[in-house]
Formats: structure tokens, sequence, C-alpha cells
């Protein structure tokens, strides 16, 4: 099972494994439009990483890419992926760290703030990325053997047009900034963004640091229970 959002830890999970064999859910309805389309045969439903449609012990491993920056009650949501694997099965989650830093959003966040005081600036929300925060919360939720590690991301783009067309998506807080604006301010922003980039010309890369961390789910009597009630 995944976070559905555009697709892309879904289609590889697709590519590996079949589609019959994966599941994805989303709270937003576009987001789980655009998987079902584009992956025919996985099971993407709608709703809440802290109320999961799925059953007790349904899957083998439960995967959160990119999904718990953006997680009301982050206990309850990996109590909940833990409830949904079976015992000796995995749970694992990954987001940025962004105290080592993001180019992408560190960049566009600085454009936005140099053309507006009161952009959102997104990068001091996050709750996690931090060193040992996601061990920490597995552990809390009663997984064993949970292993951490840091990831570096290398993001190759044609040229800058590509880059940019992922905001205009409406992708995630950024790309929900960009929709908000007027046709004039979002070329400012776009111009902006070139600029805080080094105005890249042709092909480019950007980098990036993840965490990762997976925890194993235990045989006890308690495994599905939720934070307090074991």
């Amino acid at each position: 099972m995944s976070g559905a959002e555009p697709g892309a830890l879904t289609g590889e999970l697709v590519r590996l494994v079949g589609a019959a064999r994966v599941a994805a859910c989303d709270p937003s309805p576009d987001f789980v439009t655009a998987c079902r389309a584009r992956y025919p045969g996985v099971d993407v439903r709608a709703g809440q990483a802290e109320a999961l449609d799925y059953a007790d012990g349904q899957f083998d491993i439960a995967y959160a890419q990119l999904v718990f920056h953006f997680v009301s009650d982050p206990g309850r949501a990996t109590a909940e992926m833990r409830r949904v694997v079976a015992p000796s099965g995995r749970v694992a989650l990954c987001v940025w760290d962004f105290t080592v830093g993001m180019q992408m959003l560190r960049a566009f966040w600085d454009a936005a703030l140099s053309l507006d005081p009161n952009a959102p600036g997104e990068l001091g929300t996050f709750r996690f990325g931090r060193v040992n925060e996601l061990s920490d919360l597995l552990t809390s939720a009663g997984l064993t053997d949970v292993q951490e590690e840091e990831l570096t991301v290398s993001s190759e783009y044609s040229d800058f047009d590509e880059l940019w067309e992922t905001f205009e998506l409406g992708i995630g807080p950024a790309g929900a900034h960009v929709a908000r604006l007027a046709p004039e301010p979002r070329m400012a922003l776009r111009e902006a963004y070139f600029r805080h980039l080094g105005s890249p010309v042709g092909s480019f890369h950007l980098t990036a640091v993840a965490r990762a961390a997976h925890g194993l789910v235990g045989r006890g009597r308690d495994q599905w229970a939720a934070p307090g009630e074991a």
C-alpha cells in the first residue's frame, strides 16, 4: 500500500509487483482520479492517512512517501499504517530533510517571499525531516527493528520550463500558491524563481536530502492498537 499523490511511488510498485497487488490512498480527489487513470487495476481509494479504509493485516508493506509533512495526526497515521500491515510486514516512511536544504523548494519560496513578504514559506511549517524524527515515530507506534537513513536525491530537468510546469499542476503548497496567483504576479514569480535558481539555460539538475525509516510489525496481541489504546 502507498500514498497515491500523482502516482510516482504507486507506479514504481506496479512495475515491481503488478497492479493487482498494489493499493493507494489519498485525500485529494484529483490525485485519486489521476492515479486511477494512470494505473488501472490498482485499488485507489480516497481517504485520510489517519483512518485507512483497509482491513487489519491486509498488506505486506505500507509506504508513505513525502506524506507525513502534511498529516494532521502523525501518531494516528503511523498506527493506521501498522494496523493494515500483517505481522512480520514493514511500515516505511520518507520525508524531505529541510534542515539540510532542498534546492527546488528553497529557491521557490525565497522567490515568492522576495515578491510578497506574506507568502506562506512552507519550509518553516514542516514538522518532519530532522534526524531520528521518523524512527522515533515508528518506535512510539510499536514498530520494532526500526532503521533510518539519509538519502541524497538528484532530479534532472531538460530546461526551466519543465520544472515550472510541475508547479502549475497545483500540487502541494507551492503548486497551490501558484494556482492562486493572477497571470501577472504568476509570471513575476516565474521570473524571480528563474533568477533564484541561477538562470539555468538548457538542462540542469537540483539536489535534495530525504530521510527514510522503516520498522517491523510485531506479532503481539495489541499490534493493532492506536497510541493510548494498547
